[in-house]
């Protein structure tokens, strides 16, 4: 009997790894879709600004 629960116990962590696998790549999926989307929509409206070397600092900033 102690084989076949423990057989079952490592049948059931494998189906564990695998929903949390299926579920982590879906997810990032959609945040990759989601991302892509945003630069795309804002590349469109024109939104993106381009970085301007502050003189005094050196630094760059939006401008």
């Amino acid at each position: 009997m102690p084989p076949f629960v423990a057989f079952a116990g490592v049948l059931g962590g494998l189906a564990v790894v695998r929903w949390a696998y299926k579920t982590a790549v879906r997810i990032n999926h959609e945040l990759e879709e989601m991302r892509l989307s945003r630069v795309a929509q804002a590349a469109h409206a024109g939104e993106i600004q381009k970085l301007k070397r502050d003189p005094v600092t050196g630094a760059y900033r939006p401008g």
